[in-house]
């Protein structure tokens, strides 16, 4: 599948669309920076290697609750053109995913339907709305007949890369990159037949440059909706976008979360939607051991945290803090202690966290520093130790019962048993951890000596 290359290579989009050299560094502020959800979207995609298997249920709501539900546990059933299952099976996909059980069927039905879905990074949903793209495609047509809208010039490089993959066994099949940096002749129209791009320049491509015509269009996708509100003006964008496209063309819209601003802007695109939402599960916290230790200051919390690493020999751990500046401080400690570290901080460019993750993952290095918006999302199997060097608490100070449970939750994960351990450095965070308990109605037990030996069994 060939594509239409970047001209410029020194710069690139930010959020905004707005062209930056890819060295400015925003200085972010020094207290825990904020979430940046694209960031986090990239690096999840950039650290899965394959499908994560959820066990959360997926409930389907239909359009016309009168129409036969259908769901398939085969590639084959969907009756694809023979080179786009060709596609499907080189990418390593054996059957559908959860997502895509449900997902498929509704997305490539005749008529077309349209669709509202809830769905996790990693759970298969790009490859299901790519496939549904690549089905609706008449190859003969040099023109765009479907369009993607991504939050961010790397993002859609990645949903880019699943469409040339789909699509290898297809060489009739062509893909435009709707980004800043792409420039094309005023005056020229595109014949390839997909476009993927950010909402900013897809809407200047279809209105004011009209490389597009959107009246042609068949299939419009707006993924990860959650991220593209996030960001100043995507919305307005993406809602002028999709008024321009002709009444019989499917719309398919993908959130990770389904918040209420989630939901109106949805509602605002997508008209007369089928919704697959997944049921949230309880996570549980029984296979995951808690303890506390009593420290005065920072320091002695670090002594302790010494005095906890001799006494086990750790299968892989994560250890918390608040801020970033702590994150480094503990992590350069540590290291001239002797030992292997690795810190994940939110200066870093997505790319070298990847990398960092990745050496955590195969073992590479033992531990693994960070802040909370560094962590979020990271599955590594092996984690059997999670250190809150800071417990979690939120912007006014108050103890973030999710935050620990997502942080705790790193451990003890397809049932093996994990272990927690929570600094605690003055009567406000003993008041924190005491309201944590009685949140998750868990005992939490201080750490003594005798228990370095039940630790050890659990990591043994």
């Amino acid at each position: 599948l060939s594509t239409l290359h970047l001209k410029d290579e020194k710069t690139k989009p930010d959020a905004n669309g707005a062209v930056v050299k890819a060295d400015d560094n925003v200085e972010k502020t020094e207290d825990e920076e904020k979430e940046d959800r694209a960031a986090q979207s990239l690096l999840n995609k950039l650290i899965r290697s394959n499908l994560v298997d959820t066990t959360n249920q997926v409930e389907v709501l239909q359009r016309d609750p009168t129409s036969p539900l259908y769901s398939v546990k085969s590639f084959e059933e969907l009756r694809l053109k023979p080179q786009l299952l060709q596609g499907v099976y080189a990418m390593g996909f054996n059957r559908p995913s959860k997502i895509q059980e449900n997902a498929l069927p509704m997305m490539l039905a005749e008529p077309p339907q349209n669709l509202i879905a809830q769905s996790q990074s990693g759970t298969g949903k790009t490859a299901a709305f790519v496939l549904a793209m690549l089905s609706r495609v008449e190859p003969g047509n040099k023109y765009p007949q479907c369009l993607c809208l991504s939050p961010t010039y790397e993002l859609a490089l990645q949903t880019g890369k699943v469409i040339e993959q789909m699509g290898n066994f297809y060489p009739e099949l062509k893909l435009a990159y709707a980004v800043r940096g792409n420039k094309l002749e005023r005056g020229q129209k595109i014949s390839e037949q997909i476009v993927i791009g950010t909402p900013g320049t897809v809407l200047d491509w279809c209105s004011k440059l009209k490389f597009i015509d959107p009246k042609k269009i068949k299939v419009f996708v707006l993924d990860e909706a959650d991220v593209m509100i996030a960001t100043q003006g995507h919305q307005d964008q993406s809602i002028r976008i999709q008024r321009m496209l002709p009444r019989d063309c499917q719309m398919l819209l993908f959130s990770a979360t389904f918040e209420d601003s989630v939901w109106k802007f949805a509602q605002k695109v997508v008209p007369d939607p089928n919704i697959i939402k997944l049921k949230r599960e309880e996570e549980t916290l029984d296979t995951i051991k808690q303890y506390y230790v009593l420290c005065n200051n920072r320091d002695e919390k670090f002594r302790a945290l010494c005095n906890i690493y001799g006494a086990i020999t750790i299968a892989q751990a994560m250890i918390f803090c608040h801020t970033r500046k702590t994150a480094g401080w503990l992590a350069a400690e540590l290291s001239r202690e002797g030992h292997q570290v690795a810190l994940l901080s939110g200066e870093m460019m997505v790319e070298q966290r990847a990398a960092v993750i990745e050496r955590f993952r195969e073992g590479k290095e033992k531990v693994l520093v960070t802040t909370n918006v560094c962590a979020r999302g990271i599955d590594v199997e092996q984690v059997s130790v999670v250190i809150n060097f800071d417990l979690p608490v939120d912007k006014d100070g108050n103890p973030d019962n999710e935050t620990y449970l997502h942080r705790i939750g790193r451990t003890g994960r397809f049932g093996k048993r994990g272990l927690a351990v929570n600094m605690v450095d003055s009567k406000h965070s003993m008041n924190i951890l005491n309201r944590i308990q009685e949140h998750f109605n868990k005992k939490i037990n201080k750490l003594d000596t005798d228990d370095l030996d039940e630790i050890e069994k659990i990591n043994n």
